[in-house]
């Protein structure tokens, strides 16, 4: 049977703090990321989040945005440890999330000097103060992920146009081999250089240090990303699952740099206009199968505590997505979701621990609710449901709801 099921991330679109936030990440009692947004914009009009349900999620209504009422809707909590990206997205796709450590990089980086130099790679170590990162082969800097928790990544930064990205990969793998961190993330871009890199140089706390992405300008041209995770395991993960059944998959956005889909397509992507463009392609040409689509620009905009930013993303992202649902048809299911909170106005620039909304489009159905999900997995587990394969590690179906 012809039927597709697609899954929007609007990446770090929190709407309210979860309950165990003041206990699990303080200061993260006070997130609201789209109450940040309303509170700044108040007369915001996003219709067709609107129509899909967002202020039910939310839990009460805006100036210029109501309840609807053929809304079919839901929330979620997150079940991994912080509020993270590549965990939330390995959550969505069904894994149970293995806790790692929390580390500045000062602590690893003489296992990983020695390592790396073992390997016989040139490596350089940088000082600012007391604060120490590295230099590899003249062009890879392996440093505190500072956009993200820290203490949860490692970062490695090149330029690719002098060194190329499956040389940094494996410089990453080699980092990975010995640190026990949630991500390893090597990425870079073209068009920049190696002192554009370290100009982006930043510490925080006093204990971090690293390459703030979006000043080393990785994001502009050629941009390419992996993120290597801990304690995953692709083979119990949605699309994987989908894939050895025949079904295919496709992921567009960051989605594709940090979910394993070895036998799908995969494409890597940042611009919010275009990421969406590509999801309406492929649904012109998809009979039946699994899209995940990774709105990156929204969290970008909470880590830049730039709130008219993260508002003009959410009109575009609102344009496009109505564009999507002319494509589907009655029987195909479209889920609009976050990972996790970024609220661009609490004060910091890292990711906020919130419950995420869960903006359900299936046909005709009106006025579904899945309720409070204890765990983004549940996605995940319903589109394993949905295309009747095993169900992934973590999760449970809400698909009996919606019929």
């Amino acid at each position: 049977m012809d039927k597709r099921f697609v899954v929007i991330v609007l990446d770090g679109f929190g709407i309210g703090a979860m309950k165990d936030a003041a206990t699990a990440r303080p200061g993260d009692e006070i997130s609201n990321t789209l109450g940040s947004i309303l509170k700044d914009f108040p007369k915001l009009k996003l219709p067709t989040l609107e129509k899909l349900g967002l202020m039910n999620a939310y839990g009460q209504e805006s100036e210029c945005m109501k309840f609807s009422a053929t809304a079919c809707f839901g929330k979620s909590e997150l079940i991994h440890f912080g509020a993270d990206t590549f965990m939330g997205h390995q959550e969505i796709m069904g894994t149970l999330p293995k806790q790692p450590q929390v580390q500045p990089f000062q602590e690893k980086i003489d296992c990983v000097y020695e390592h790396l130099k073992s390997l016989n790679h040139k490596v350089e170590v940088r000082h600012n103060k007391n604060l120490r990162y590295l230099l590899v082969d003249d062009y890879c800097t392996v440093a505190d992920n500072i956009d993200a928790d820290l203490g949860m990544a490692y970062n490695c930064t090149a330029p690719l146009d002098f060194m190329p990205f499956e040389k940094e990969l494996e410089i990453g793998h080699q980092v990975r081999d010995v640190v026990t961190v949630n991500r390893v993330i090597p990425f870079g871009g073209t068009a920049t250089t190696i002192q554009d890199i370290l100009n982006a140089e930043e510490t925080r706390e006093g204990k971090f240090i690293g390459i703030h992405a979006v000043k080393s300008k990785s994001y502009e041209h050629g941009y390419q990303c992996r993120h290597l995770g801990y304690g995953v395991d692709k083979n119990v993960q949605t699309p994987t699952l989908l894939t050895k059944q025949g079904i295919p998959v496709s992921l567009f956005g960051k989605v594709a740099d940090i979910v394993a889909n070895d036998d799908g397509k995969s494409v890597s992507c940042v611009d919010t206009n275009d990421v969406l463009n590509l999801t309406i392609e492929e649904l012109k040409t998809m009979k039946r199968g699994f899209i995940c689509t990774n709105v990156q620009e929204t969290d970008l905009a909470g880590h830049s505590q730039d709130s008219k930013w993260y508002m003009e993303l959410l009109k575009i992202a609102d344009k496009k997505i109505a564009e999507i649902i002319k494509l589907l048809h009655s029987e195909d299911i479209l889920i609009v979701m976050a990972d996790h909170g970024n609220d661009p106005n609490i004060g910091h620039n890292r990711h906020t621990r919130e419950n995420i909304p869960l903006l359900i489009w299936h046909g005709e159905k009106v006025g579904r609710k899945v309720g409070l999900r204890k765990t983004m997995s549940d996605v995940g587990a319903s589109a394993c449901d949905f295309f009747d394969v095993n169900m992934p590690q973590n999760g449970s179906s809400f698909l009996d709801i919606l019929k």
